[in-house]
């Protein structure tokens, strides 16, 4: 489960309480709705026709990536397309066998089965998953010792669709048994623009083309917390404004929330701040950085490092933590040494597919 601190931050992309009831609703249900991860839905395209046209189970999908890009939402739209039920649960929802000896056998034929946070599972849960996959069977041991016998149970086949944030955490045995590996990538400005367009009418707010872009600009690269910005302000425009959002709108609504032209909000600023001003830039050990600004260690490694040391803001090297050049200029700051990077440009996102 995500750590509540860090997901009360407006900017975190994992699901928050108040999450829920909204963002299912402005989930895409089917295919042709979901938008980017082209290369995704290609394969996922290809995969979900042939094993309709051939009346099979579709071959184990495992979908891992960023939190916030839309697995939870594709699992749901294979079962949709594939016409079959979908069966959700988690990694730490199962504690013991009987848990997922119960999911299993009550599965129906082809059936989706969504595992989110599979790296969470324990080892031995796992273990039984081996054979419930490859062989669509599950050996179960009665009793102990010289009496014990092993009664195997036959399933029907199912399709396993696993979602994870930290798919280096998977045991190879389990990683072999999925025949699509796909990976979601952090979206383009242009793709979060479409999916706020296609909100906005959900929500029945006026969003103005400019503003769009604007908020897809600060998101991160990812559909939840554009989404979760669109009704921030949504309510500022109704309070503040006439109900729609234009330019002045979003720039007003977005700078009440402290939320600046790279995407980054006041806990990125501390962090940022405290790596340039009290460590002169770094290295600096994780540990003593954590204590610093007195965050979990695993909550700036997991959640807060990777938007800033993509988007070139911090480098991790051997010794620690070091601010760039641009971190400098961000902040209007000079170097101990003086040199600065000639240009600063908005770090959007990275070119290629679904970046």
């Amino acid at each position: 489960m995500s750590d509540p601190v860090v997901s009360s931050r407006l900017l975190a992309a994992e699901m928050a309480e108040d999450d829920r009831g909204e963002e299912v609703r402005l989930r895409p249900q089917r295919l042709p709705e979901f938008v980017g991860q082209e290369k995704v839905k290609e394969q996922l395209e290809l995969a979900i026709a042939a094993a309709r046209g051939r009346g099979e189970a579709l071959d184990h999908v495992l979908l891992y990536g960023p939190p916030g890009l839309g697995k939870t939402t594709l699992a749901a739209i294979i079962a949709a397309e594939l016409g079959v039920a979908f069966t959700p649960t988690a990694g730490p929802v199962l504690q013991i066998k009987g848990d997922l000896t119960a999911v299993l056998t009550n599965l129906q034929a082809r059936q989706v089965l969504f595992f989110d946070e599979v790296h969470r599972l324990q080892p031995e849960l796992e273990e039984i998953l081996y054979s419930a996959l490859e062989d669509y069977r599950l050996d179960i041991l009665i009793g102990q010792g010289p009496a014990a016998r092993t009664h195997t149970l036959e399933l029907k086949p199912f399709t396993f669709v696993a979602a994870t944030t930290r798919a280096g955490l998977l045991s190879a045995p389990l990683r072999s048994r999925f025949g699509l590996i796909l990976r979601l990538e952090f979206y383009q400005p242009r793709h979060l623009c479409q999916i706020l367009r296609r909100s906005a009418k959900i929500l029945d707010v006026e969003l103005a083309e400019a503003a769009a872009e604007e908020l897809a600009r600060r998101s991160r690269g990812t559909p939840r917390i554009a989404n979760r910005l669109l009704r921030r302000l949504r309510d500022y425009a109704q309070v503040r404004g006439d109900g729609r959002i234009g330019m002045e709108i979003a720039r007003q609504a977005l700078a009440m929330l402290e939320i600046d032209e790279y995407g980054l909000d006041e806990a990125d600023r501390r962090l940022l701040l405290t790596v340039l001003e009290k460590y002169r830039g770094g290295p600096v050990g994780l540990e003593t950085l954590a204590a610093s600004i007195a965050e979990d260690a695993g909550a700036i490694e997991e959640i807060y490092e990777p938007f800033l040391i993509q988007q070139g803001f911090l480098h991790r090297t051997p010794r620690g933590r070091v601010a760039t050049p641009l971190a400098w200029q961000h902040f209007r700051l000079t170097p101990p040494n003086g040199a600065l990077a000639p240009t600063l440009q908005p770090p959007l996102f990275s070119s290629g597919e679904g970046q």
